[in-house]
């Protein structure tokens, strides 16, 4: 067996989450273990970081919670621990860390939306080139 072969054999089962990007706003469901009881527990907000690949890939989610403290949170990409991971906006950014996010609150610390071409849009476009 060759050494990308047996690395194959260890990585974690595609579970086909949506791509994450750096200014996506996404909503990630958590399985959280409380003594014998089971839970799923939402955690939504901006993807301020990602990083890593592979086996490694993670990527860090800031959300503001009661009273404006901002809160972060660390997920593992392929953790088993992830039930469900939602996009449910993409943001235009021009930064690979969005560290400077944590410095700004109300309208300061809106992101420009990034909307996909539709079909009509594509079409135009097309005829242009």
């Amino acid at each position: 067996m060759s050494k990308q072969e047996l690395i194959k054999s260890f990585d974690a089962p595609d579970r086909g989450f949506p791509p994450i990007a750096v200014g996506d706003t996404v909503r990630v469901h958590v399985r959280v273990v409380e003594g014998n009881k089971e839970r799923i527990q939402v955690f939504q907000g901006l993807v301020i970081r990602h990083r890593g690949g592979g086996q490694n890939e993670m990527f860090t989610v800031r959300r503001i919670a009661s009273h404006g403290i901002g809160v972060e949170r660390t997920f593992l990409y392929r953790s088993p621990r992830i039930e469900k991971i939602e996009v449910l906006r993409h943001a235009k950014v021009r930064r690979a860390q969005l560290y400077y996010m944590r410095n700004l609150s109300g309208k300061a610390a809106r992101l420009k939306e990034r909307r996909a071409l539709t079909g009509a849009a594509e079409s135009v476009e097309e005829s242009r080139e």
